[in-house]
């Protein structure tokens, strides 16, 4: 199948660029998950969203998609509450990693090819660390391992961050061991009580800089993949310093795309748990289903900033009612009336569509695609001489595009009751029985049928 031509923002050149894949046609994606100690509010998710429709988007495009994403099962957020609740922190992980992917479920989120545990890549987080020490970019410092910042020559440019301006700001871990206050530890020797691990680099356990790319390496088996992102949030430190890693590992960069998504504000400010500014996805799914989250998040730019408001998502919530209502009025046409089933569609409708999504995921113009579609949709059903082919184009053609978009209804089915009330209905309204045609009107139309 031959690939089509896809453009991405890319925040190490901070240009629009063309995609070109490290092996034609395929592409390979990370995007760093969660830290499992607790659940996941909604800022989370938008990122997690947002690349389940660059997947989708670069599957539509003919792309054979190889998209992995972690889960960081040691932390020592993770070890101070499993200490908290009494439990061990596979436990405690298990427990979040399992509450997470109801999420993911719940969003229509593709199944990715693999989550990766951090626990599970300790052998090759050391072996990759002592690789870094034997090449002369890192050291032992009261124990730790550091990585020599000042050994690369590019870092800061992912982040856009002036060296020294970081030297002297207040961001910067003070440690007198470390030889600049940029180093940032690779391995923690420790005698706490979490979770630690008897290696060659002493007892302790990894940082959580080098967990990304050692499991980013060991999947993929190459020193570059073509795209790797996350959260804004995560450009620095975490991707600069995988980065640098990187670097210092392989003399290559991690990945020639990198992609981040924008926050969700709440009340205007960055939803964060440390400030507790924030609201569970789990609650808001609850409450409005995965669908209305979905096309809240895609209704704004993925590199922009939204705001979280009940208001937001009752807007979002007409938008999905609307979508819904037509998938339904079709499928109740093709029970009552059955026809031959096409798989034809408008094909300049759908190229038009998919190339907007091509363009850096405009979902905004994408989606004006579809209104377009759904006006051919709602003319064909009003007139009565449509034909099948009209009207499977027009199905076709709207459910095709929202399941790129990850939009997914439960098939509408009328049973036979259902469509014996309707025959009835057909009859005494030719008969111009009034008052009983309204009567079984306002039946089917508590049914969802009319």
């Amino acid at each position: 199948m031959k690939t089509r031509s896809i453009k991405l923002y890319d925040t190490y050149q901070a240009k629009v660029r063309e995609f070109v894949p490290i092996e034609e046609g395929k592409v390979s994606i990370y995007y760093c998950g969660p830290t499992v100690y607790n659940y996941v509010h909604i800022g989370n998710m938008r990122p997690v969203v947002t690349f389940d429709l660059l997947q989708r988007v670069m599957t539509a495009c003919g792309y054979q998609v190889h998209m992995i994403s972690n889960y960081t099962d040691i932390d020592d957020k993770i070890i101070n509450k499993a200490l908290e609740e009494k439990k061990s922190e596979k436990e405690l992980s298990d427990f979040y990693i399992a509450a997470y992917e109801r999420n993911l479920h719940d969003l229509n989120v593709l199944p990715l090819e693999n989550h990766p545990r951090v626990s599970n890549y300790i052998p090759e987080i050391v072996d990759f660390i002592s690789t870094i020490m034997d090449k002369g970019h890192a050291y032992k410092a009261d124990g730790d391992v550091y990585f020599s910042v000042p050994d690369d020559p590019d870092y800061g440019k992912l982040s856009k961050m002036n060296v020294d301006d970081l030297i002297s700001g207040s961001r910067i871990e003070c440690n007198q061991a470390k030889k600049s206050p940029l180093d940032f530890a690779l391995w923690k020797v420790t005698d706490d009580q979490g979770i630690k691990f008897d290696t060659k680099l002493g007892l302790g356990r990894p940082g959580w800089h080098t967990e990304c790319v050692v499991m980013i390496n060991s999947y993929f088996h190459k020193p570059t993949i073509d795209i790797h992102g996350g959260g804004f949030d995560l450009k620095f430190p975490h991707h600069e310093n995988e980065n640098a890693q990187n670097w210092a590992y392989s003399g290559a960069p991690l990945a020639n795309y990198w992609m981040h998504v924008g926050f969700i504000n709440l009340n205007n400010a960055k939803m964060s748990k440390s400030t507790g500014n924030t609201v569970l996805a789990k609650d808001v799914i609850a409450k409005y289903g995965g669908n209305v989250i979905r096309y809240f998040f895609l209704s704004t730019y993925y590199r922009s900033p939204i705001n979280f408001s009940l208001e937001a998502m009752e807007t979002a919530k007409a938008e999905v009612d609307k979508l819904q209502k037509f998938s339904e009025s079709f499928q109740v046409h093709f029970c009552l009336m059955p026809m031959d089933k096409t798989d034809v569609i408008f094909q300049d409708y759908y190229d038009e569509f998919l190339g907007y999504l091509a363009d850096d995921l405009n979902v905004a113009n994408a989606i004006t695609i579809l209104e377009k579609v759904i006006k051919e949709g709602n003319k064909a059903l009003r007139n009565s001489r449509s034909t099948a082919e009209q009207l499977y184009k027009c199905y076709n053609t709207f459910s095709k595009m929202i399941d790129i978009l990850g939009i997914k209804f439960d098939p509408k089915v009328v049973c036979a009751a259902d469509k014996k009330i309707y025959d009835e209905y057909l009859e005494v309204k030719k008969n111009k029985d009034y008052a009983k045609s309204d009567e079984l009107r306002e039946v089917l139309m508590k049914k969802g049928i009319l």
